[in-house]
């Protein structure tokens, strides 16, 4: 075998490697995306890092945790989810003003769905890869400080209500990969990266 036919044997191997690499991290990023579109996190933001700020911040988050513990019991799907916490943002708003109020401060407090940036963020028991993702989101005050999070759907982070498990939402293999993040590290990592970067020109 002459060396040319050994060079394109070499090329071949490589090549298909590459393939096989690509192929494999687009299966994952398929399971990757299926969680970010099946969960309805919990944002909370202080409204600045003084240490009053965000100790506020944790008692606004136990509040919302009483106020919405059966908020989502019977939703099935993340519009439904969804749908429950529009229908109960005005008492989920009133709950965490008067917290607010009740420790002596007067700051603004804004409710709302939105669509946020995440970083990887491990939890008890599994991991969510970087991303956009749906989020049921509190801003105190400036909402300039560290926030707080969870996710309320499916009630994974409720410690007053039923617990629900992912599978309520995505696929067992979905939820198998925010399981058993630590075989996919280098993976979660990557996603990471170029969902950053992704985010950031979507910014632009």
């Amino acid at each position: 075998m002459n060396k040319q036919i050994i060079k394109n044997v070499e090329k071949g191997i490589f090549f298909g490697l590459i393939c096989a690499v690509i192929l494999s991290f687009a299966r994952f990023d398929t399971k990757c995306d299926e969680l970010r579109q099946g969960v309805l996190r919990l944002h909370i933001l202080a409204n600045s890092d003084s240490k009053a700020d965000q100790e506020l911040k944790l008692k606004v988050r136990n509040k919302i945790l009483e106020v919405t513990s059966d908020c989502f019991a019977d939703s099935d799907d993340l519009a439904g989810a969804i749908n429950a916490a529009r229908a109960n943002i005005n008492k989920i708003t009133d709950a965490a003003l008067q917290t607010v109020k009740q420790e002596g401060y007067d700051y603004t407090v804004r409710a709302g769905i939105e669509k946020n940036y995440f970083d990887n963020r491990d939890y008890d028991g599994f991991t969510l890869p970087a991303g956009v993702y749906n989020s049921l989101t509190i801003r105190i005050g400036a909402a300039e400080g560290h926030n707080w999070w969870c996710v309320v759907f499916p009630g994974v982070c409720l410690p007053a209500a039923k617990k629900g498990s992912l599978e309520k939402s995505v696929s067992s293999a979905s939820a198998g990969v925010a399981k058993n993040a630590s075989k996919y590290q280098i993976r979660f990592k990557t996603a990471e990266i170029y969902e950053k970067i992704r985010y950031r020109i979507s910014k632009k």
